[in-house]
């Protein structure tokens, strides 16, 4: 699961802990208070929202919006959601309810519960768990909407890449720092008139002048910014120059923290960035000498047939007959539930990055020749091999294949928002908010 499904997450645990504030709010009668397509907005549902931006706000030490303001940014927040959701049903995207469970579990891991205790814990908080189980769902196909629709029809031409890595090998230390930045994004309909550029830009050049005037930028973001990470201060966190925008980056080149640039054209729309803090960093294509781990494994997935029990059983099985002189590649070819049981379970030469952090860390505990205990990762369960090591030059293959990540991430951001504006545009949004 990518980085965008995880801060994700960092919503729905707030709607956990926000329940019982928004539980207090929404004692009036509920009424609708916008139409997405063949949905509604209501009230109530509005009402929570608001309540959970609210303590994300104090939480972040952020200065609250005017209360309209507020409302306006997180009612538009829940229609470009529904508006998601409605599409990604539409067009046949399902959640397993493997996969969910695997989610609630790692979710509830990372907070350091059992799923029982983390259950118990949202249930005291006010939220009922069948309701969070839902919004991760959400989350989950919001975000494979996304890959399906965005990331996955980024094309990334060889002339490109060899561009990319010529310029890399000219560049002096442009490469090699970071910055932390937050922004606001002023979005353009994707048939903007004359009046609605000359009125985005007009907003564009607000948040510039107050930002400059001493604003507080996160309250800014809050107030002004359409981009998703809005109440969230703008906040992009670390970034490497050739893993963003160019229109990003050469702003950026030239700013101290603190900063804020003028008004910046995208197909979006119209940003405005605040620089936070720079520092050093590793070049994201790198010719530097890496080591190297080659490694096989055999894998049992965990299903509704298959229990977590079952599978560390088998492998345990399996591994007191390898150590006995078992065939592990034999075992692999029969036994794995993996794309490589025709290679024995061979993984072949692993760079640092190349496999989930579970896998990762448990290989790298390994000395060649050793096998593990069965490990668990998002696949299911793995009994891993590590049967050499070696420090090497990175391949050419290599840096072609980092130099397209670097250009995919480059654009994958542009191309999200200019992809929410489309789908805003397609979809029949009436808004009731004077209404209530």
């Amino acid at each position: 699961m990518n980085r965008s499904f995880f801060s994700a997450l960092a919503f729905c645990l707030a709607l956990a802990f926000a329940a019982s504030a928004a539980a207090q709010r929404v004692s009036l009668v509920d009424r609708i208070v916008a139409v997405v397509n063949n949905e509604v907005v209501t009230l109530s549902e509005l009402s929570e929202r608001i309540a959970i931006a609210e303590r994300q706000l104090k939480r972040q030490n952020t200065p609250m919006p005017d209360a309209g303001v507020l409302e306006r940014q997180v009612l538009e927040r829940l229609i470009l959601e529904k508006a998601q959701i409605q599409m990604a049903k539409e067009t046949g995207l399902r959640v397993e309810e493997v996969q969910l469970d695997r989610t609630l579990a790692k979710i509830a891991e990372n907070n350091k519960m059992t799923l029982a205790s983390f259950r118990k814990t949202l249930e005291g908080d006010g939220l009922k768990f069948d309701r969070f189980r839902e919004e991760i769902r959400n989350e989950i196909m919001v975000t494979r909407l996304r890959e399906r629709e965005v990331d996955d029809k980024i094309q990334i031409s060889d002339s490109e890449i060899d561009l990319y890595l010529a310029e890399s090998g000219a560049a002096t230390t442009d490469g090699d720092v970071e910055f932390n930045i937050s922004h606001v994004l002023v979005r353009l309909p994707e048939q903007a008139t004359p009046e609605s550029i000359q009125a985005a830009r007009g907003r564009a050049e607000k948040v510039v002048a107050e930002a400059k005037g001493g604003a507080d930028f996160a309250k800014l973001a809050a107030s002004f910014s359409d981009a998703p990470d809005a109440l969230a201060g703008g906040s992009m966190g670390w970034r490497s120059l050739d893993r963003l925008p160019e229109v990003f980056a050469g702003a950026l080149k030239e700013m101290r923290p603190g900063e804020v640039t003028q008004v910046l054209r995208s197909p979006a729309g119209f940003h405005v960035l605040k620089l936070i803090d720079r520092r050093g960093a590793t070049s994201a294509v790198s010719s530097a000498p890496v080591q190297q781990t080659r490694a096989r494994h055999i894998l049992i997935k965990t299903s509704e047939v298959v229990s977590e029990s079952e599978a560390r059983r088998r492998l345990a099985d399996l591994r007191e007959r390898i150590v006995n002189g078992g065939d592990f590649a034999e075992f692999a070819r029969l036994q794995s539930e993996d794309s490589t049981a025709a290679k024995g379970g061979d993984l072949d030469w692993i760079y640092k990055g190349d496999t989930v952090p579970e896998f990762e860390r448990a290989m790298d505990e390994l000395k060649p020749g050793e096998l593990s205990q069965p490990v668990k990762t998002p696949f299911g369960y793995h009994l891993i091999q590590v049967l050499d090591r070696r420090v090497a030059d990175v391949s050419s293959e290599r840096r072609r294949l980092q130099a397209r990540q670097a250009l995919r991430e480059r654009r994958a951001d542009e191309a999200y928002q200019d992809w929410l504006r489309q789908l805003r545009d397609r979809t029949y949004v009436e808004v009731r908010l004077e209404d209530k």
